[in-house]
């Protein structure tokens, strides 16, 4: 449980991707924990998997939020609802990088901290540098008035030396340097082609996870870290989608994880049930529901289990005669007609979609997205303007002869293009919705 005080948190950035966040946050996180703190993490951007690392850390559960996709009320909301006396929130690339669209909704994590007057903790990757960090320091302080940078741990220290010639420059600024993390290659997390691989598929990660936390307490002052902490500014509704349905049947194992928790949270909050059901196990929808949601995950990397699952096929067939199912990413490409691995094997999937979907030629998309339904379906009304990403590395074989999902544009400023599939009941896309 969460004492009475107002909720407190702050932002763990860098200038950029591969500076150290991700192990600075989880360390933070199991760390703060192992000493009694209610500490919760939440991650700016379109982000799936760090999610499940955050919760795993701190024990209590993590959300996304994004500036670009959600209105600031949502974004304040979601972070006030937080089970914890402090929010640790990661960012997502470089701090001010973003999208181009208005001043504070551009998707970047500065439009976080911004909104809810979360203090920046730079993380600096000094591999290289000595003093020179202290610019950079100086130039992320000194760039949005917005932003408060209330201190610096260093990243990837060779000697103390290093650490004292990049120490004192940037406290010379007046920032304090809360630590400094040596060079270490035994504590990374595996990671795959979306990023990290999956919280739930990662080998011993309590024990990855108390071993950050023991590299992260060694060289960064908790307390000092936890004191620049500020008070979250709280918003208004939490729920960022309607539900789909009264009784949600959602597809949940190791091949479809990708359902943001927000939605969830939304869903359940607004009334509605979320039934889970395993395809891997070869479990159908339950009967008791009135719609199906597959989201997005890695069916890739398990297409011959999913196709040899009889039950669940058969099973979610039937469903969809009668009522609505919808497919985001790996979930649309599990309603399709077929799926080629990256070994170039051919799976057939349950042919609800006539979509054949492919990995043998991977292809990375990705970015923001604008999507205006084209019919009413489980994500709205005709015509309602749904906001999201896509980021898969599949691409579509045989599109096949069925109606498009919706019309997508993207954030910068492409004319909308019919994307996805829908027939009867059954629609699905690649597009993640948001809100």
């Amino acid at each position: 449980m969460t004492g009475s005080l107002p909720k407190r948190g702050l932002m763990i950035a860098a200038p950029r991707s591969g500076s150290g966040k991700t192990t600075l946050t989880l360390g933070l996180l199991r760390a703060l924990r192992r000493r009694g703190v209610a500490v919760a993490g939440a991650k700016s951007g379109p982000d799936y998997i760090d999610c499940a690392f955050h919760a795993a850390a701190a024990g209590r559960p993590s959300v996304n939020l994004d500036s670009w996709a959600m209105p600031e009320s949502l974004v304040r909301a979601l972070a006030a609802g937080l089970d914890g006396d402090l929010v640790i929130a990661e960012a997502s690339m470089g701090l001010f990088d973003g999208a181009p669209s208005p001043a504070g909704a551009t998707g970047a994590s500065a439009d976080i901290a911004a909104q809810l007057g979360l203090p920046v903790v730079l993380t600096l990757d000094v591999s290289g540098q000595g003093q020179s960090a202290a610019a950079i320091a100086k130039g992320f302080a000194s760039y949005d008035p917005r932003i408060r940078v209330a201190g610096v741990v260093l990243n990837k220290v060779g000697s103390e030396r290093h650490r004292r010639l990049a120490a004192d420059a940037i406290e010379a600024l007046g920032l304090p340097v809360l630590g400094a993390l040596p060079r270490n290659g035994e504590i990374a997390l595996p990671e795959r082609h979306l990023g990290l691989v999956q919280a739930t598929e990662t080998a011993d990660l309590d024990a990855r996870l108390d071993a950050l936390a023991g590299f992260v307490e060694a060289h960064v002052d908790l307390d000092a870290l936890a004191a620049l902490a500020a008070p979250v500014t709280a918003g208004g509704e939490a729920v960022a989608l309607p539900p789909p349905g009264q009784r949600i049947a959602a597809a949940r194992d190791a091949a479809f994880t990708f359902l943001y928790p927000h939605l969830l949270s939304g869903w359940r909050m607004a009334g509605a049930d979320v039934l889970f059901f395993s395809p891997l196990a070869d479990e159908p929808p339950p009967e008791a529901a009135d719609v199906c949601w597959l989201p997005g995950g890695y069916p890739e990397l398990h297409a011959g289990r999913l196709a040899a699952a009889s039950r669940f096929l058969d099973g979610l067939r039937r469903f969809a005669a009668t009522r609505p199912v919808h497919g985001e990413c790996g979930g649309y490409m599990t309603l399709g007609a077929a799926l080629t691995d990256a070994a170039g094997e051919r799976h057939a999937m349950a042919g609800l979609l006539a979509v054949e979907t492919s990995f043998a030629r991977r292809r990375m998309t990705l970015g923001y997205r604008r999507a205006r339904l084209i019919a009413d379906g489980p994500l709205g009304m005709r015509g309602e303007l749904r906001l999201g990403h896509e980021f898969h590395y599949a691409t579509v074989a045989q599109a096949g002869a069925d109606e498009p999902f919706a019309l997508v544009s993207d954030a910068y400023g492409a004319a909308e293009a019919p994307v996805g599939s829908q027939r009867g009941l059954v629609s699905g896309s690649f597009f993640h919705v948001i809100a």
